[in-house]
Parts: C-alpha cells; sequence; structure tokens
C-alpha cells in the first residue's frame, strides 16, 4: 500500500502540513511556531476559498475568462502582472514584520526558530526580487510602453500571456509551499554547498529552484517581446531620440532581461541536475566547484539590479517633466546616461563576492568599475533637480515619491561607493551594513518608482484617479517607515552585527533593532494605507472620473486617448513629429482631434495558451518538488499539445470595423468636448475629469 501511495504523492506526506510538527513536539517554541505557519497557510487557504466564492457568487467566471485571462490586450496583461506584484508585496511585507519583531526580542532568544527565521529571509528575499519587482515592472511597461510609442499592441501578444501564466505559476508555487512544506531556508542567492542534496535533502529548495526558474523564462521571454516592440512598432515618425524616456529605460531594461536572466536560468539547471540525477556541478567532492555558481548568479544577479532600477528612473523622468509642467532637462543626456548604466552593469558583477578569494587586482578592476557607474547615475540626478529648478512644481503624490526617492536613493549611492572600496567591503560585507544598502537602492529606487508610476497611470488604466488624501499618507509612511526600518541597520553593521542572525547577544543592538522593527510597523501601516486608498478611490470612482484622458496635463502619447484607452488604443497611427508628442500638438492646439478618414483594425484574437502554460507549469514544478514523475509527465506532455494544437491555429486576429471605431472615438470627442477644462491647481479636486485648460482657444476639436 504505501508502494502504491509513494507512486501517486511521491515524498509527499502528512509532515509536509504546517502543523505536524506540534502534534508530536509540545515545546513552546515549536508550537509558536507551528502556530504561526498555520496561520499563514490559513490565510492562503481561506483567501483563494474567498476570491473562488467571491467570483462564483457574482457569476463573473466567464466574464474572466474571455475580458482578461484569455485576452491578449497588452494593458490587461500589465494589470494582471501588478495584481500579482501586490498580492505578494503584501507578504513579503508581513514576513518582514515577522522578522524584524524576532530581531527587535532577539537579545532573549526570540520566538522563532532559526529555520524558521530562515524559510522567512529567503522567501521574503526571492519573492522581493522575483515576484513583485520583476511582475511590478514588467507589468508597468507592458501597460504604458506601447501607448507611449503609438502601438496597438506588444509584437507577440500570445508570447505575452506565455510570460504572464510562467509568473503566475512561479508565484503560485512559492504560495502553495506555506501550505505544504516549508520552504528554502537557503537564502534568495541558493548559494552551494548548503543547497545541494546532501546538505539541504528537503522540499524546500526544489521549491526555490522551479519558482525561480519560471521567473527567469518569463523575464526572458518578456525581454524579447519588449525589445522587438521597441523596435518594429514605434510610430511613424518616432525615432529613437523621440522616444519618451521611460520607453528608453524600458528598452535599456528588456536587452538586460535578454542577456542577463539566461545565467541564472542555467544555474538553476546546472543546481536541479545535481540534485536529481547525481551531477557534480558545484557539490563539494568529484569536481564540483561552487564558484561556478556564484559566478553564474551575479552574471545575472547585477544587470538584474539595473534591470529594477532603469524602469524607476523612466517613470520619475515622467513625473518631474510633468509636475513641473517643463520638457525634461537634458534628454540626451539622460538617454545616453541610460545606455551606459545598462552596459557597465555587465561589468561589475564580482564586487557581490569582494570576500571570496580572488586577487587584488581583479578585486581593484571591479571596484573601479563600480565606481565608475555611479557616475551616469549621478548625471540623472543632477538632470532630475535641473527639471524642477523654476519649474511650476505639484506635489502630487507621484511627485513625493520622486522626491523622496532622490534623497533617499543618493544616500544609499554613497553607501555603494563606500562598499565599492574592495577593503571597507572586506570588512562589513557579511554585515547589517550590506543589508542596509541593498534595501537602500531597491525600496526608494525599484518600490517608490512603481507606486509613483501606479498613482501616475492608474487614472489612464482604470479612468478614475487615485484618492489623494490616502495616498499622500500612504507615501510618508513609505518614507519614514524605511529610514526608521533601514537606518539603524547601518549603525549596526558599523558596530559588528551579522546579516541573517536570527537572534544575538550584545546588548547594544537592541535599541537599534527595536526602532528598525517600529519602522516595519510603520511600513505595515503604509501597505494598509495603500488597501485604503484602493477602497475609498473605488468607492468614490465617480467623482473621480477622468474619461477624457489627460487628468495630468500630460506630454506623451498615452495621455492623448481615452481614460481607459480602447482595446486597440489609437484609431489611427499617430504621426510623431517631436519630443514630447501629445505636449506638441497641445501647444499647437491640435490636442483632441478626429483623423480624417477611418479603417478596420485587426487585433490578436483571444487564446488560452497563457492559461494552459500557467497551470500545467504550475503542475510540472509541483511534481518536480515533490517526485510525482506522472503529474510531470502528464503536464509536460499537456503543454507540448497546448504548444503544438496553437500552431494549427488559424484565425489568430480579429477585425474591429471602423463604423466601430469611428463610432468609439467620436463618443470620446464628443465626451472631451463636454468636460470643463481645469487649472493646474483644480488637479486634485473632483473637478478634474481629464482635461487641462488648453493652451491656445481651439485646442479641443
Amino acid at each position: 500500500m504505501s508502494d502504491a501511495m509513494s507512486s501517486i504523492f511521491g515524498r509527499l506526506g502528512w509532515d509536509a502540513l504546517p502543523f505536524w510538527s506540534m502534534l508530536h513536539d509540545h515545546s513552546p517554541m515549536t508550537v509558536i511556531n507551528g502556530v504561526i505557519a498555520t496561520g499563514a497557510a490559513g490565510m492562503v487557504v481561506l483567501g483563494a476559498l474567498a476570491a473562488i466564492v467571491v467570483v462564483t457568487w457574482l457569476g463573473k467566471w466567464k466574464y474572466l475568462w474571455s475580458e482578461w485571462f484569455t485576452s491578449p490586450d497588452h494593458k490587461k496583461i500589465g494589470i494582471m502582472f501588478i495584481v500579482i506584484a501586490l498580492v505578494m508585496l503584501a507578504r513579503a511585507i508581513i514576513e518582514a514584520v515577522f522578522m524584524r519583531a524576532q530581531q527587535a526580542v532577539g537579545l532573549d532568544g526570540g520566538f522563532l526558530t532559526a529555520e524558521h527565521f530562515g524559510e522567512l529571509f529567503t522567501t521574503h528575499g526571492t519573492i522581493m526580487v522575483f515576484f513583485m519587482a520583476m511582475p511590478f515592472l514588467t507589468g508597468i511597461i507592458n501597460y504604458v510602453m506601447p501607448l507611449q510609442i503609438g502601438a496597438r499592441d506588444l509584437s507577440f501578444p500570445v508570447l505575452n500571456q506565455v510570460s504572464l501564466g510562467l509568473t503566475a505559476a512561479g508565484a503560485a508555487l512559492v504560495m502553495i509551499s506555506l501550505v505544504l512544506a516549508p520552504f528554502s531556508i537557503g537564502g534568495w542567492t541558493g548559494y552551494p554547498p548548503f543547497t545541494e542534496l546532501s546538505y539541504n535533502p528537503g522540499a524546500g529548495v526544489d521549491y526555490w529552484i522551479w519558482a525561480v526558474t519560471l521567473s527567469t523564462l518569463s523575464s526572458t521571454l518578456t525581454g524579447i517581446n519588449f525589445a522587438v516592440t521597441i523596435f518594429k512598432k514605434r510610430a511613424p515618425g518616432m525615432t529613437l531620440f523621440r522616444m519618451p524616456l521611460f520607453t528608453w529605460t524600458a528598452l535599456c531594461t528588456a536587452i538586460l532581461m535578454i542577456f542577463g536572466m539566461p545565467p541564472l536560468t542555467v544555474a538553476t539547471g546546472l543546481l536541479a541536475l545535481d540534485r536529481y540525477l547525481d551531477f557534480h556541478m558545484f557539490t563539494t567532492d568529484l569536481g564540483g566547484n561552487m564558484m561556478n555558481y556564484v559566478n553564474l548568479f551575479w552574471a545575472f544577479g547585477h544587470p538584474e539590479v539595473y534591470i529594477l532600477i532603469l524602469p524607476p528612473f523612466g517613470i520619475f523622468s515622467e513625473v518631474f517633466a510633468t509636475f513641473s509642467g517643463k520638457r525634461i532637462y537634458g534628454y540626451r543626456i539622460l538617454v545616453i546616461a541610460t545606455m551606459c548604466i545598462a552596459v557597465l552593469s555587465f561589468t561589475v558583477w564580482l564586487h557581490h563576492f569582494f570576500t571570496m578569494g580572488q586577487s587584488a587586482h581583479i578585486n581593484a578592476a571591479f571596484g573601479i568599475a563600480t565606481m565608475l557607474i555611479g557616475i551616469p547615475t549621478g548625471v540623472k540626478v543632477y538632470d532630475w533637480m535641473l527639471t524642477m529648478y523654476r519649474g511650476r512644481i505639484r506635489l502630487s503624490v507621484p511627485m513625493v515619491y520622486a522626491i523622496g526617492f532622490i534623497m533617499l536613493f543618493v544616500l544609499g549611492g554613497m553607501t555603494g561607493i563606500i562598499l565599492a572600496t574592495p577593503s571597507v567591503d572586506y570588512q562589513v560585507h557579511n554585515s547589517l551594513f550590506l543589508v542596509a544598502h541593498f534595501h537602500n537602492m531597491l525600496i526608494p529606487g525599484l518600490l517608490f518608482g512603481m507606486l509613483s508610476a501606479t498613482n501616475f497611470w492608474f487614472p489612464k488604466a482604470f479612468g478614475f484617479r487615485l484618492e489623494e488624501r490616502w495616498g499622500y499618507r500612504a507615501a510618508f509612511c513609505w518614507i519614514i517607515g524605511f529610514m526608521l526600518a533601514f537606518f539603524p541597520l547601518y549603525v549596526l553593521g558599523l558596530m559588528g552585527m551579522p546579516r541573517r542572525s536570527v537572534a544575538y547577544f550584545e546588548p547594544q543592538y537592541l535599541p537599534w533593532m527595536i526602532t528598525a522593527g517600529i519602522g516595519a510597523l510603520v511600513i505595515l501601516c503604509a501597505l494598509l494605507c495603500l488597501l485604503i486608498q484602493l477602497w475609498v478611490s473605488i468607492r468614490d470612482r465617480h467623482a473621480n472620473n477622468v474619461f477624457a484622458g489627460d487628468p495630468w496635463d500630460g506630454r506623451t502619447l498615452e495621455w492623448a486617448v481615452s481614460a481607459p484607452p480602447p482595446e486597440y488604443n489609437f484609431p489611427v497611427l499617430p504621426e510623431i513629429y517631436s519630443i514630447d508628442a501629445f505636449m506638441t500638438e497641445k501647444d499647437r492646439g491640435q490636442g483632441w482631434q478626429a483623423p480624417d478618414r477611418y479603417e478596420d483594425i485587426d487585433m490578436p484574437a483571444n487564446s488560452a495558451l497563457g492559461v494552459v502554460v500557467a497551470v500545467t507549469g504550475l503542475a510540472m514544478t509541483f511534481g518536480l518538488v515533490w517526485y510525482m514523475w506522472w503529474l510531470v509527465i502528464g503536464a509536460g506532455l499537456l503543454t507540448l499539445v497546448a504548444v503544438i494544437a496553437r500552431g494549427f491555429v488559424r484565425q489568430t486576429t480579429r477585425t474591429i470595423s471602423a463604423s466601430e471605431v469611428q463610432r468609439t472615438h467620436e463618443h470620446w470627442l464628443e465626451q472631451v468636448r463636454r468636460t470643463t477644462p481645469i487649472k493646474r491647481s483644480q488637479e486634485q479636486s473632483t473637478a478634474n475629469h481629464g482635461l487641462p485648460v488648453p493652451p491656445i482657444e481651439g485646442a479641443v476639436q
């Protein structure tokens, strides 16, 4: 009987349940950790069940299937990427609060076991990088970039669905690890030999391997899609040096994805071969070399840092220009700086392991390269400040995030230059100083950028503005909470506190850890403010309607269409004659026009391939984690059949008639004519329905 069960369930047993250990071990520490793990698992299960019940009760399954899950529309796919990111952000922040709470009481041993603490910092890092940051920036680029370049969609809409499916499968696998067995305790970097089978034989490392592999495959495909779209689908007249800066950063990010993601896919694949087929790529015996893994990981890891930071640079460029009422200062210099950062990002990976024994000459070369990359970044900061200089600045919520970013990111950059000195890095590399620096770059840089983008482009995506008061509260909680949570870590690092410490024995650490714990609670308040902001905004959506489409007096093409835009984006493809194309047209009094003639528009037809890949990808990797080989083979065959079947589909497009396009566009223009234009001082009031005061009489035609 046991053999039959093993052939079905593999190594999955009752001991994978989060409460199993406390049923057999009644010690206080085991019970506390079992209750925490069981509560987290219960939240996941109840959340999933609640979502299913609500959708069923509302009768929306058919709507979700036809309008969202199988839609190839880049805008809807972008929104779904962002939804995944926000769900995973909530989990990662809660885990961070638990870690900070543990360290705040860690002088007396705390309440978390070392293994549970290891799972928390591994899942927190893995989620924040692969399942929060990457889906968030991918979703923003997905939504905005085709609109900015005057395209109807990405070059490969179905591939875009597949990318979403792979990310969703990886995120689901990470969430399942809360319910069935613990996640890896090997850190988000997964360094062998600790993650090799002989040291870590459980399912946790396998969860990490396959979740990360799904994410990297998704990002590689996405990078190809973005790059081809930008190169091939720009509107007539949009030369490279007429593209908006956000599109430039999207292009450089796409190239980094194409060349930066495969090394990690290779690394996780080779680690899987070690664990599943007894290869010895990274073992401590039989010819294995763990440093090969470290080089592969950081050959991905440092380009990844700039994959995460370049899109926010583009976002802040748009925000500073829009809310300063000026063209961005030094456009060409900013473009060149972006390209320099993208190139230099491939030359600095070794500074992540200055302490691992290579020669002083190699360390010096990579230290110099690391310092050099600060130059184009500094150029960007000065250009943003010069954009604000003598501008008509409006301190909107996106602008608050942007100004907070400049102040905090510069401080983080200064600590990066300090760490670029190998001798200094050798002293603080394994301390909390490094943790503070890393978060000082990614939270003000990446997360503030994504939240700024959400507040900036949300009206375009959904047709109503986000509520401002709760937006300000969230922004200030993020800024203050970040400083309280991570500035003390610089001090603790210089005092000698190692990173990844579940407990400590130095009483002088305690006040700083309590301060950091308070900061984590403020960040949790920021998350709650975001949820309240969303709820209040949906409640008051009719009062804050911006259907006219231009609530911020925007400068680029995405503001030239309705909010939300039609599926095809533009009734006719626009012709571009300058940078800030839409602002140029508004200045000429030609911002809102009807084309001379309308034509039929071919758009990609719905496809279920992305959903199939999500389901089979999750099933296959879950089977690999638990050695359910029948599930692996079955899911693999279903994936192959689905891909082959897609090749036989002949009806890959559907036509939107010229009459429907004309009716939709003229309805929007009529609404624009009926909308009362508002001054910039009225942007945050209910008078703002998406139409700024025309600079020239007769701009609305």
